[in-house]
């Protein structure tokens, strides 16, 4: 009762450090808090929240919450079995007294209870909470020593490893410091502020004040108030010039990371550079610098950019004289890469691509030109055969831009920069698309191909990155996906689904495989992995998992399109009343049905009744199902294949179907296969529930 009217205290951690790369931070402040949650929970300390932060010198725990003492618990170890420990009479043997020995209690104070198929005895232990306050500087050090991340080192003489050098650890518990020591450095209550604006170091005297008073020293130690801070102040200064930062999250997110006290400043560079493609210009600013790029209400790029300075505002004039050199020289140097690129043609690259390994064991990047080019050329056949000689130039040229100055310098480039140097050389418009459509969409939910000519490309060369790595024995493991095939594959599908193509993926894998060598048991593999990546994709689109499972089998042969408006189909029959009447009926039809063939159905082998109006119904709509079949009327179809489930159910109840007579067993067996394989080829009836 005297605990509950002691107050909860708070703890803050700050572990103070070289600058940590903006790449890790992220993470490294979320495994802080899982890693603190955890320990807290291993040590039986109750806490209400525990809320991390970080900036690129330091990582920060505050945990709420905590009560004074440890919670009391109890523990249960279990010792010999019951017949060891008692003899016959009921009196405790050297077994029992030692185990209760060994726990510290009186063998009296054992008792039984059952685990698995015996009864042993068991010590119940009771153990009284203690002070968090004495537990903290163990507890405090496996948190700092928990946190574990890719590239953590070593300093000076210690054995320690961590993302980098600690400098210096403070520990507050309320109000109290609390003192540990990792390799030599003993925590205190000082902190440091900004390393250049405000080094010093200074006390923190209770933990409400520590995000203020290191902001008053020049550290935003939160960083979605980073994040604010640029978004707010970045939106401002573009609005100035009547423009708008070229929105990109992941930019925010790594410039916020890298700076303690973010201060942006406007820059300009020459209306020159704009000349170049916009996407270069972006590209440099953002990969070299961290610049935001701004560009006016109708999208198009000015000559302003945004830096992100770790100074404060009125050092604004130097830092923008600063950065505006150093972006100069870097669009000088693309545009000096863009120029020379220009001079030489596309199409005169292309036996260069002869001299480039495009995979060991598939031949150079010229061999992969060619591989989709033949496919390319297939597909365009099949959706739009004007297509053909644009598709194959497209293919032809695909990879050419990856031997130019402005890709080997920016990679994230290739496609992009392929279509600027395709326009420049005269190429058709279609085909200058295609080269930067060819890598669209990227990720499911991505962009796709606007035209034709891009969105067959960009199948021909996905298919073939499958399919030939696939061929070589490079398929994805587990987690492990070095060349992104489940995305690729993900783009297939859905370039298939949004465009509508009457292809189906056997179609176009077999077109694939064609192009390769050593290609037994790929295709059923490959065909394998495309259904496995469209399970969730359905899933996700709101379908059952019976009803994807009862369609899904039929999508190696029939277009992608079509299977979507089957399961549509399905979804909506299963919502009637006469879906479960005629579900069970036809399961009853696949129950009875062998495996084996059977010989062909003969009328005149009818002779009861039941039999015969079973069969007069189906043959009655068999052709008008296949009829709205072909004509995608699934809905319609599943309609009227629902009028079996009277006469089905009248077959069952009067007619014997393993008959004595073997022919007329079969006879019977044959009409039933005949219903099932109508029925199944709209769904797998037998995958619903």
């Amino acid at each position: 009762m005297i605990r509950n009217t002691i107050q909860d205290s708070s703890l803050l951690l700050e572990i103070g450090t070289e600058d940590i790369p903006a790449r890790f931070l992220p993470s490294a402040i979320q495994q802080l808090k899982g890693n603190t949650e955890t320990i807290f929970k291993d040590n039986h300390i109750r806490f209400s929240e525990v809320k991390t932060l970080g900036s690129p010198r330091r990582l920060t725990v505050i945990a709420n919450g905590i009560p004074p003492m440890q919670e009391d618990r109890v523990k249960e170890i279990f010792g010999p079995s019951q017949k060891a420990a008692f003899d016959a009479d009921g009196r405790p043997t050297k077994a029992a007294a030692g185990f209760a020995g060994s726990q510290g209690i009186s063998v009296e104070r054992l008792v039984v209870k059952k685990k698995d198929k015996g009864e042993y005895v068991v010590a119940v232990i009771e153990e009284k909470g203690i002070y968090v306050r004495e537990l903290l500087p163990d507890i405090l050090k496996k948190i700092v020593l928990s946190v574990h991340l890719p590239k953590s080192m070593r300093w000076g003489g210690n054995d320690m490893r961590f993302i980098r050098p600690i400098r210096w650890l403070l520990s507050l518990f309320d109000n109290e410091t609390i003192i540990f020591e990792i390799e030599g450095i003993k925590s205190s209550n000082l902190t440091r502020g900004h390393r250049f604006l405000s080094p010093a170091a200074f006390q923190i005297k209770e933990i409400p004040a520590y995000a203020k008073l290191l902001a008053n020293n020049h550290v935003i130690v939160d960083p979605q108030e980073r994040i604010r801070i640029i978004t707010e102040k970045a939106e401002k200064l573009s609005s100035s010039i009547n423009g708008k930062i070229v929105k990109d999250e992941e930019l925010i997110e790594i410039v916020s990371n890298l700076v303690e006290y973010p201060a942006p400043v406007l820059g300009s560079f020459s209306e020159e550079y704009l000349k170049l493609p916009k996407e270069l210009l972006i590209t440099v600013m953002r990969e070299h610098q961290k610049y935001f790029a701004i560009e006016d209400i109708k999208g198009v790029l000015t000559n302003y950019f945004i830096i992100i300075s770790n100074t404060a505002e009125e050092n604004s004039e130097t830092v923008k004289i600063g950065a505006e050199r150093v972006i100069r020289a870097r669009f000088e140097d693309a545009k000096f890469y863009f120029e020379e690129d220009c001079r030489k043609k596309l199409e005169d690259r292309i036996s260069g691509l002869k001299n480039v390994v495009y995979q060991e064991k598939l031949g150079t990047l010229y061999e992969k030109a060619l591989r989709v080019k033949k496919l390319a050329s297939y597909l365009a056949s099949k959706i739009n055969a004007s297509l053909t000689q644009k598709v194959e130039r497209a293919a032809l040229l695909s990879k050419t831009d990856l031997l130019t100055g402005v890709v080997r310098e920016f990679p994230e480039l290739q496609g992009i920069i392929g279509k600027y140097y395709a326009s420049n050389d005269k190429e058709d418009t279609a085909v200058a698309a295609a080269l930067m459509e060819q890598y669209l969409p990227a990720y499911y939910g991505d962009r796709l191909p606007e035209t034709e000519t891009g969105a067959i490309l960009s199948l021909a060369d996905k298919l073939d990155n499958i399919t030939s790595f696939f061929s070589v024995g490079l398929t994805p493991t587990g987690s492990e996906d070095p060349f992104a095939l489940r995305r690729q594959t993900l783009a297939v599908i859905a370039i298939l689904l949004n465009n509508g193509y009457a292809l189906s993926l056997n179609d176009i894998v077999t077109a694939s495989l064609k192009n390769l060598k050593d290609t037994k048991q790929i295709a059923e593999t490959a065909l394998r992995f495309f259904e496995q990546r469209l399970e969730p994709l359905f899933l996700s689109e709101g379908y059952s998992s019976d009803i994807i499972q009862s369609v899904l089998q039929l999508s190696a042969e029939i277009p992608l399109k079509e299977i979507r408006r089957r399961l549509q189909a399905v979804k909506e029959f299963k919502g009637t009343e006469s879906y479960n009447d005629f579900l069970t009926a036809i399961k009853r039809v696949k129950n009875i049905i062998p495996a084996t063939a059977v010989p062909s159905l003969k009328v005149k082998l009818f002779h009861e009744d039941a039999e015969k109006k079973l069969h007069e119904k189906f043959t009655a709509i068999k052709t008008e199902i296949r009829s709205l079949m072909d004509g995608h009327e699934y809905s319609e179809a599943l309609r009227i294949l629902s009028d079996l489930t009277v006469p089905i159910n009248y077959f069952f109840d009067n007619v014997l179907v393993m008959d004595k007579q073997e022919e007329i067993k079969l006879n019977r067996l044959a009409l039933l296969k005949n219903i099932w394989a109508t029925a199944s080829s709209i769904a797998d009836f037998s995958k619903l529930q």
